[in-house]
């Protein structure tokens, strides 16, 4: 029985995978902050305070989490690791 190819970290397809989890992963945590905040509006009575603040919160750890991803050095496999000089 053949096993499915694994795609390669270099290909095109893992590459459009990557950007788009982190274009989700940045809205899902900017949602998060907006709709936190307004919670926090309503339940403390400060009208736009909190969904400011949260929002620009979200935005910052979504700006993070967007820079540790690219920013992170890629492992090598023990075959690459072998073929340097």
């Amino acid at each position: 029985m053949t096993t499915p190819a694994t795609p390669k970290k270099n290909s095109p397809i893992h590459q459009y995978a990557v950007y788009s989890n982190l274009a989700f992963e940045m809205g899902a945590v900017i949602a998060l902050g907006v709709f936190g905040g307004i919670k926090l509006d309503k339940v403390l009575s400060t009208s736009p305070l909190f969904t400011i603040v949260c929002a620009l919160a979200g935005i910052a750890i979504s700006m993070f989490l967007i820079f540790r991803t690219l920013t992170k050095p890629t492992k090598k496999s023990k075959d690459e690791q072998k073929n340097t000089y």
